[in-house]
């Protein structure tokens, strides 16, 4: 345990690597449109050359689905937590550093999103909006911000008042000046210890809602992988465990990393 602490960062970031790398050689390492049917259906893995993972119940080349949905997971996954993490430092910088009663409805609304679970609030947002890959970034964002926002909150709670601070008021910076150029940037490196956590839990709500069927139709993605294989789990279980696997593993290097950055920036102690 204490050699997978030391060395987990490196190793997640490592595989997090790769995975980049793949999504984007996707084009190079898959040709072609992966929804194509391009052979016969349920072909096992490891059984014809030209498609080692295999065939899915439509003739889908199953490499090509893997390959192609790196890039769609990934960057879909990536750009809500951007977006959430975004939304929450500026919720959070204007909530700590303003007066009481803007501090007290920022923090009301907070609490209202916090109320309702990530996943479901995503969900019932993707259901207005409809499915399309902007629209599932644009949900993940608004439902995964709060925890950012009270992070950052604490931090500049805690910052507003250092020496730099009132220098900078008795200079006759502007409020929003000092918020965002003075305060914000100290309070910033407890948020690194956030992006693992994050992305990886935006790589999971966007897995889920495609396996839901509520994901872009013309984009191929790990949970719509899962979700079509789910009713040939027992005769041909490769469809479902492969996709699933590369999400576990997505997951798991985003976190490792995340959680290595942190160590590094001396954010988490060393236990």
């Amino acid at each position: 345990m204490k050699w997978m602490r030391c060395h987990g960062g490196l190793i997640g970031g490592l595989v997090l690597l790769v995975i980049a790398l793949i999504a984007l050689c996707a084009h190079l390492i898959a040709p072609g449109d992966p929804l194509n049917m391009v052979a016969r259906p349920l072909t096992p893995p490891f059984t014809d050359p030209r498609f080692p993972l295999g065939t899915d119940h439509l003739g889908r080349n199953i490499l090509a689905g893997l390959v192609h949905g790196a890039r769609v997971s990934m960057t879909v996954g990536a750009a809500a937590a951007a977006a959430a993490i975004s939304v929450g430092i500026l919720v959070g910088t204007l909530a700590g550093f303003s007066g009481r009663i803007i501090d007290d409805a920022l923090m009301r609304i907070t609490e209202a999103f916090q109320t309702v679970p990530t996943f479901l609030l995503a969900l019932a947002l993707v259901s207005v909006l409809g499915a399309s890959a902007a629209n599932v970034v644009i949900a993940i964002g608004i439902s995964s911000w709060p925890p950012t926002a009270r992070l950052v909150r604490a931090e500049v709670l805690r910052l507003k008042g250092a020496d730099y601070v009132d220098a900078a008021r008795l200079a006759g910076r502007a409020p929003l000046a000092i918020a965002f150029l003075e305060v914000l940037p100290g309070a910033l490196q407890p948020v690194v210890a956030l992006i693992g956590i994050t992305v990886g839990e935006a790589i999971l709500v966007e897995s889920a809602l495609a396996f839901l069927g509520l994901s872009d139709p013309n984009l191929i993605s790990w949970g719509g992988m899962v979700a079509n294989g789910r009713a040939l789990l027992r005769t041909a279980p490769y469809l479902v465990v492969l996709p699933g696997i590369a999400i576990a593993v997505a997951v798991l290097a985003v976190t490792l990393s995340g959680d290595g950055l942190a160590r590094r920036l001396g954010i988490l102690g060393r236990r």
